[in-house]
């Protein structure tokens, strides 16, 4: 119909107040913990060639053949809106020449795409966090990431309600010889699995032992476990990871169902899990990568990394206390309005946050300051302008005492 405004596209979300500073807090919290550990912010592009996610994420996942925003750009090439974020950052290593300084700390954020159904913390334009170790094949870059995330949750005021599950997934011939054995397992009772568990059996046998469908979970449970086939290497590295854990005070728990179902996926691999989002959720996760770059053309390089929901995490984080403006100036008529002007800009320039209501009667101002969250209302009349001076109001407490233009900015800072 003819001038009828647009609806919001299914999935996605328009933010402000207190959505949009729950949201920006959780982004405010990353980059300075990443800072702490000498992660690199880095930005790269919220489209690829298509071959980037459908090699990195393999053809046969769900996100690639399900959920992924692809689309021909006008010159027919084969373009994707990014679903997440460690593909693009791997290939920005190779095609950027990163690896000149291997091993790399990177951390990046922002939004990332998937067709799926919208529901609590979940949209098909949603947002993450994410950070990652190039280079390190070192067990000490596990336990630096997971330290690393165990800050940031603590720092966001939700540890103590999000759990740590780790397991092992071993190096290439412990994955290989626990396949095979799932396989077979798998196989015996190939008339009571799930389709959708049959369909993995040949595709990625290692998803069927996180299936949530009531007929796989009596015979993913009675899988063999991946421990009786761990090599020498793999389970020296997995005690370093989590002695390492054990040292830096980060509480875990195993979990040998928690699998990754690509080859590429090494050792380690980890979920911070809640039940305070409905059924349990993830609300960050990760692992080790050791084959990915090279499925991607490059030469073998290990890696390690994880991603986080903003949305997830900005709903259980909440959003801060006392974000009003430090000052509301309310100047009462047309000569105050006028000093008023540069009186806001002087306490901005000294980095004072302050705010000015462009109209409204005195109270209706007050109300503003007061709704706004400010601390102080620096209230200027013709009788105030004429001393030179200005009434300044605490917010909280409600006294209140004149102060000198000159000395407007100390006064406030001081307080």
């Amino acid at each position: 119909m003819a001038g009828q405004t647009p609806n919001r596209i299914r999935g996605t979300q328009d933010m402000l107040g207190e959505a949009q500073r729950a949201f920006q807090h959780v982004i405010d919290t990353f980059d300075r913990v990443r800072g702490l550990y000498g992660f690199q912010r880095v930005e790269i592009p919220i489209f690829e060639a298509t071959a980037v996610f459908a090699r990195s994420i393999g053809e046969t996942t769900d996100v690639v053949s399900k959920e992924m925003y692809t689309f021909p750009d006008r010159g027919g090439d084969s373009l994707t809106l990014r679903p997440e974020f460690t593909a693009g950052i791997c290939r920005a290593y190779l095609t950027e020449g990163w690896q000149q300084f291997a091993p790399i700390k990177l951390a990046a954020s922002g939004p990332v795409f998937r067709y799926e159904r919208p529901q609590k913390g979940r949209y098909r334009q949603f947002h993450q966090i994410d950070a990652e170790i190039i280079g390190a094949a070192e067990p000490q870059a596990d336990v630096e990431l997971l330290v690393l995330a165990d800050q940031l949750l603590r720092e966001l005021g939700i540890s103590d309600e999000v759990t740590l599950q780790l397991n092992t997934l071993g190096d290439a011939p412990t994955r290989d010889a626990w396949r095979t054995a799932l396989v077979a397992h798998f196989e015996k009772y190939r008339g009571e699995l799930s389709e959708d568990s049959l369909d993995r059996l040949t595709r990625n046998p290692l998803r069927i032992l996180d299936s949530k469908d009531p007929r796989d979970r009596p015979i993913a449970d009675s899988a063999p476990g991946i421990d009786q086939f761990l090599t020498q290497e793999a389970a020296a590295f997995f005690a370093q990871v989590t002695s390492g854990l054990d040292a830096a005070g980060v509480k875990w728990t195993r979990n040998e169902t928690l699998v990754r179902g690509l080859d590429y996926y090494r050792h380690t691999a980890f979920e911070f899990v809640t039940d305070r989002l409905g059924a349990q959720g993830t609300v960050l996760a990760g692992g080790r990568y050791d084959g990915l770059i090279g499925s991607l053309g490059g030469p073998e390089t290990p890696g390690v990394g994880w991603a986080a929901g903003i949305e997830r995490l900005a709903m259980l984080a909440g959003a801060p206390q006392g974000e009003g403006p430090q000052v509301a100036l309310i100047p009462m008529g047309a000569a105050a309005e006028a000093a008023a002007q540069g009186i806001v800009a002087t306490l901005r320039r000294a980095g004072v946050s302050a705010d000015m209501a462009y109209r409204g009667n005195m109270k209706k101002r007050m109300q503003k300051a007061n709704a706004a969250g400010a601390r102080f209302a620096v209230i200027l009349g013709d009788d105030e302008l004429a001393k030179g001076v200005a009434a300044v109001k605490d917010l909280g407490s409600g006294a209140q005492s004149e102060v000198s233009l000159d000395t407007l900015v100390e006064a406030v800072r001081a307080a």
